[in-house]
């Protein structure tokens, strides 16, 4: 894979993942498809351009964060539903039966049962949410520290200062990310300025054979 290939790989999948933030509330999950395919093809152009620049750590770094991230959302989402099926059990409710009542019997029942919310299960659902955001915060900022040790690696090869610019700001943004508003949207950013920055690769020219003496 040539530079040029690499390079437009690269910033056309970091191109995506920054449009699937736009696109994550559409219906079907068409943000979160755009995002896995825009991350794909990011992965892709990275692995190119560790193979051009023959250094292995741009794609190696950007891997370990993509696992990294996943094993950290798989590890959140298994907290909620050991946390939810808890609740249930401290409430006393039975799922399988709440499958077969109708609705105006389901919300009596959800209804009675509520009423009766011990202050275990208020505990239970705090601690639940924190173990959730702190699980959520450790990943993220391992995953960012990762991908902008990648980034900067790239940086370095490719004499393109921006490439840092955006794995500082994915850093920041993941250490902030307990305030979702602000970081995310520099999460966001960052993957913009990481898009720019692939499209101003350029070839390194060629040095000319020394002169004969």
């Amino acid at each position: 894979m040539n530079l040029e290939t690499s390079k437009n790989l690269g910033g056309v999948g970091a191109l995506l993942i920054f449009i699937s933030f736009l696109a994550f509330f559409l219906p079907y999950g068409a943000g979160g498809i755009l995002g896995l395919i825009g991350l794909i093809i990011l992965l892709i152009g990275m692995k190119g351009l560790a193979d051009y620049y023959q250094t292995g750590g741009i794609f190696n770094n950007a891997l370990y964060a993509v696992i990294i991230a996943i094993v950290g959302v798989v590890a959140a989402v298994g907290t909620a539903v050991v946390a939810f099926f808890t609740i249930l059990t401290n409430l006393g409710i039975d799922l399988a039966n709440l499958v077969s009542l109708d609705a105006s019997t389901l919300s009596s029942e959800l209804i009675s049962q509520l009423m009766d919310f011990a202050s275990g299960t208020f505990v239970t659902l705090i601690t639940a949410l924190v173990v959730i955001l702190v699980v959520l915060l450790v990943f993220a900022i391992l995953a960012a520290f990762f991908f902008r040790k990648s980034l900067s690696q790239l940086s370095s090869k490719a004499g393109v200062g921006l490439f840092g610019t955006a794995g500082l700001l994915m850093l920041v943004g993941a250490v902030l990310i307990i305030i979702v508003g602000i970081g995310l949207l520099l999460i966001w950013i960052a993957f913009l300025l990481a898009a720019i920055a692939f499209f101003q690769i350029k070839a390194q020219p060629a040095q000319a054979a020394p002169t004969p003496q």
